[in-house]
């Protein structure tokens, strides 16, 4: 269930128009395609096709980016609600629903003669049933160790395998992460030899993809301010084997032009917090207008800072996980009229649209469409220092 206020609809009819009814059914859904990206730096793309095939895994190679590979979602399926019932919170339930196991930090009650080997059904918190499966522990078990597998899920409302389970993940081969997300640091393009900087680094996705792109011979700095997400990205990067050729600092990257004002990157990428309005599936979201506000007003501040420490001729690449004009092109434009010794470069991306017009910059972004582009909301934009 997605309950947003009325100035919130229209701020997203100023993008979609009358389409917004329909973006907001395809945000409830899953998209058709589940993106791995292959971590070129220890194996290629058809040697993990390859080893996924051997094992049943339905799995395809991305049309466009090598790197990238998908694996087919299957479903809706049909959950039973069981007498015994497991609830969990919204990150869990979506996991669940995509086909991942029940983790025990995931739960928040449960019935109390639940005990291992029990079939459970696993509900969010709205109450939508999202799969069922077998209890690993006791109900009393999850609660207190809030750690460990809790369920074995066996029908989920839509499925692909549980991709921290497989060989693959578990030998830092592949890097769960959307199509937009990779297009993201594609556009970025980042080279060997070049200072990179990812300021909103954690949870190291994007930090990752650089690391891969250049093949580790980029000098690739990460910041963020949270120390349990850069705990793991710093597991992440582990998982990779990439943390040799990353520096992770954790700061608030609205001020890297006073805490390292003496950087002068060649590259930065922006990923700023967001509204995350573009993120699916949503089982339930709850977004007022003023949380978008709230939002353009704190992300124009990373831009601000990021545009201090990068070179003359350097690229910065601004990219969010929501769809609101707010937080996308208005940001964009604003710093653009602030910063006059940047220009925004156009972006080709032939599987995006457009971003919406604007009288001095015309089509300068990327947006990506979830009832459009089977794929997360997403934007993205480019601008090059020129003084």
């Amino acid at each position: 269930m997605l309950l947003y206020d009325n100035d919130l609809l229209k701020a997203l009819a100023r993008v979609y128009s009358s389409d917004v009814g329909t973006l907001l059914k395809s945000l409830a859904l899953p998209g058709s395609r589940y993106y791995l990206r292959v971590n070129m730096m220890k194996i290629s793309p058809s040697v993990v096709i390859d080893r996924l095939r051997s094992r049943g895994v339905e799995v395809f190679r991305d049309e466009e980016l090598e790197e990238a590979i998908y694996i087919p979602v299957k479903g809706p399926n049909n959950v039973v609600l069981r007498d015994k019932i497991i609830i969990v919170d919204k990150y869990a339930a979506e996991s669940v629903y995509m086909g991942s196991h029940l983790y025990a930090p995931g739960v928040i009650r449960c019935s109390e003669n639940i005990k291992r080997g029990d079939e459970v059904t696993v509900v969010a918190e709205n109450g939508i049933a999202v799969g069922e499966g077998i209890a690993v522990m006791d109900c009393l078990e999850m609660i207190r160790k809030r750690k460990g597998l809790a369920v074995e899920i066996s029908l989920p409302i839509y499925s692909v395998p549980p991709i921290r389970s497989l060989p693959e993940y578990l030998e830092g081969l592949v890097y769960p992460q959307s199509l937009p997300a990779m297009y993201a640091t594609r556009v970025l393009d980042p080279k060997p030899g070049e200072l990179v900087i990812d300021t909103c680094a954690a949870p190291g996705g994007k930090t990752g993809h650089i690391v891969e792109l250049t093949k580790g011979r980029a000098q690739v700095l990460a910041f963020d301010h949270s120390e349990k997400r850069l705990k793991s990205m710093v597991e992440e990067l582990e998982r990779l084997g990439h943390t040799s050729f990353v520096e992770i600092w954790k700061v608030d990257s609205r001020y890297l032009h006073i805490d390292f004002s003496w950087v002068k990157a060649d590259r930065v990428i922006v990923d700023p917090p967001c509204t995350a309005l573009g993120v699916r599936p949503k089982l339930f979201d709850r977004k007022t207008y003023s949380d978008v506000l709230n939002a353009a007003a704190y992300q124009i501040q990373f831009l601000r800072s990021a545009s201090k420490i990068l070179k003359k001729g350097g690229v910065l690449v601004y990219s969010t996980c929501t769809v609101t004009a707010e937080e996308n092109e208005d940001i964009v434009e604003k710093f653009l009229e602030e910063e006059r010794c940047f220009e925004t470069e156009p972006i080709k991306i032939s599987r995006s649209s457009r971003g919406i017009s604007s009288s001095r910059y015309g089509y300068a972004y990327v947006r990506f469409h979830p009832h459009i582009h089977d794929t997360p909301g997403y934007f993205i934009a480019k601008l090059v220092k020129i003084c």
